[in-house]
């Protein structure tokens, strides 16, 4: 069971809601160790000097900020502590915005909010942000750090999304060759088959369809080798196929095998002609 990480309030107005602050996502990727392949014992990192090549205890470590050429200058944690936000435990949601205003790549790990000791308002803000389509903006400080969090309803209950700042976000101009996308002419034709494909591909959406396969072929191999059993050799791959194909072509060939991998009954409705009227 999830143990909370964080409590406190979450501020809007002048009313406080107690919320506790739980992980949304447990995470299942494989981890591995380190061994040394010739007795496979565990090997460990080492904190060494790179002029003495010496190990250096803890307790001299310092935290350090390179200005350039080999220029250090040394901060301190009484420095740090002087710039930390202050410790208190509130959400204070500073404003509400339109929840499709927010675009994805500024979201950064998800929590559930889950309500401390007053149920009551804490159903009232679920169910408002759900009925305005809005999201609470705000800030919190979590380990020390100050963190932008946006609120939102999600089946009733509220979830806190860390987020990003807008100045950790690249720009799509800041990447190389970006710019040859943006000056690209299409025809009405190609613009209507590719969306014909799209449509023909459109599905609900349904998380538990996908699944890690390489997590799940990895575990695979755990317990193959943890019975004696050897690792399978991979067949070879096939040799790639480049050559250049007209783009037209390839979107009427997806568009024709997007409908016949699609159910029957979907396909026999979208080539039926309308019934005339009597």
């Amino acid at each position: 069971m999830p143990r909370a990480i964080w409590s406190g309030s979450i501020s809007f107005g002048l009313v406080s809601i107690p919320v506790k602050l739980f992980s949304a996502v447990s995470e299942q990727s494989v981890r591995f160790n380190q061994l040394d392949g010739r007795n496979n014992a565990r090997v460990r990192q080492r904190r060494v000097n790179e002029a003495t090549g010496e190990e250096v205890p803890h307790s001299e470590i310092v935290k350090g900020y390179e200005l350039g050429s080999g220029r250090w200058i040394t901060i301190t944690d009484d420095d740090l502590a002087q710039l930390m936000p202050e410790q208190n435990r509130l959400i204070e949601l500073e404003e509400f915005v339109d929840l499709d205003e927010i675009d994805p790549v500024y979201y950064s790990g998800s929590y559930w909010l889950g309500p401390a000791d007053a149920a009551k308002p804490y159903a009232l803000l679920a169910t408002a942000l759900h009925q305005s389509n809005k999201v609470g903006l705000g800030r919190f400080v979590l380990r020390s750090n100050q963190h932008l969090a946006v609120v939102r309803s999600v089946e009733g209950c509220l979830m806190l999304s860390m987020m990003v700042w807008a100045d950790e976000v690249n720009p799509p101009e800041a990447i190389p060759g970006m710019d040859k996308a943006t000056d690209v002419e299409l025809n009405d034709k190609e613009l209507a088959m590719a969306t014909s494909l799209i449509e023909s591909l459109t599905e609900t959406f349904e998380p538990e369809k996908y699944h890690d396969t390489y997590r799940q072929a990895v575990l695979e191999l755990i317990d193959r080798k943890a019975d004696g059993e050897e690792a399978p050799v991979p067949a070879p791959a096939d040799d790639r196929d480049d050559t250049v194909v007209d783009l037209m072509a390839a979107l009427e060939a997806s568009v024709a095998a997007a409908k016949k991998s699609r159910r029957p009954k979907d396909v026999e409705a979208e080539d039926q002609p309308a019934a005339e009227s009597a």
